[in-house]
């Protein structure tokens, strides 16, 4: 054993009863530390970690899909914690004696838990609340008096020859659809995140589909001319002007802010969608 690696043992093993130095492995664990008001133990987070707007001065360790070891350890955390794609990475942290907690934020059910689960790891009396708000979101979801097939589409693009990401089963999007009583237009059976060509989108024939879009991440796209290809496609969309294009920074994030894409979405099935009769 290095020098290095037993001087970060022994500091970890000295600090174990100390204040948490907690480390984030995506973006959406970055916003849940803070909404439980424990923002001041996190000492680093991954790439993209932007909300809220304190996240953006502590250090970053790297993309949430491949974290730097060592700068992880170079900021001798007393918790790191990540979703089920971290788990290599968590794994690795063991070894180091270094406590790590892996949550799965895939779809409401799911995230509640990981709150609840997260709130008591590190001590918040917050999570109940959280938790509340999302419960709240379900309840009071806009319901769609024309029931009809949704598609959400991850970002926005000109090129429809290039693969298209839509929002597939077991994840929140999909919840939300369900909430309002709508059915999800890709019905084959694998697959959280499908990615689909312009002849697979014309096979599912969507009656509505929703663009989730982000002008920080996307500002180089020309929206009336990616709409204009979306609306060339004969679908039931197409046909009855169904097409819309949403922009949150929240809508991507599986955090407690869930609760503002169940209210956005669920509005934007029902108040704006056009049955064609």
């Amino acid at each position: 054993m290095s020098i290095r690696i037993f001087l970060l043992i022994l500091f970890i093993t000295l600090n174990s009863q100390a204040n948490e130095r907690i480390i984030s492995l995506s973006p959406s664990l970055t916003e849940l530390v803070f909404a439980l008001e424990k923002g001041e133990s996190l000492v680093g987070t991954s790439s993209y970690s932007l909300h809220p707007k304190e996240a953006l001065e502590l250090p970053i360790i790297g993309g949430y899909r491949n974290p730097n070891i060592e700068r992880i350890l170079a900021l001798y955390p007393t918790l790191v914690i990540g979703q089920d794609f971290s788990q290599n990475t968590l794994e690795k942290l063991k070894y180091f004696k270094i406590k790590t907690l892996m949550l799965n934020l895939k779809t409401i059910k799911s995230i509640k838990k990981s709150i609840a689960v997260l709130a008591k790891k590190i001590d918040s009396k917050k999570g109940s609340k959280l938790i509340q708000d999302i419960e709240d979101a379900v309840q009071n979801a806009s319901k769609n008096q024309t029931p009809h097939s949704v598609m959400i589409v991850y970002g926005l693009r000109e090129d429809l020859r290039s693969s298209t990401y839509i929002a597939g089963h077991e994840i929140f999007f999909e919840d939300i659809i369900e909430l309002s009583e709508n059915t999800n237009a890709y019905r084959a059976s694998s697959a959280s995140q499908p990615v689909l060509n312009y002849e697979n989108i014309i096979a599912l024939n969507p009656d509505q589909i929703i663009i989730l879009h982000s002008h920080a991440t996307e500002g180089n796209v020309d929206v009336k001319k990616a709409l204009k290809n979306w609306y060339s496609l004969p679908t039931n969309a197409s046909r009855n002007g169904n097409i819309s294009i949403v922009d949150e920074d929240y809508l991507h994030i599986p955090s407690h802010r869930v609760a503002l894409t169940i209210k956005r979405l669920s509005n934007e099935m029902n108040k704006n969608y056009n049955s064609g009769n």
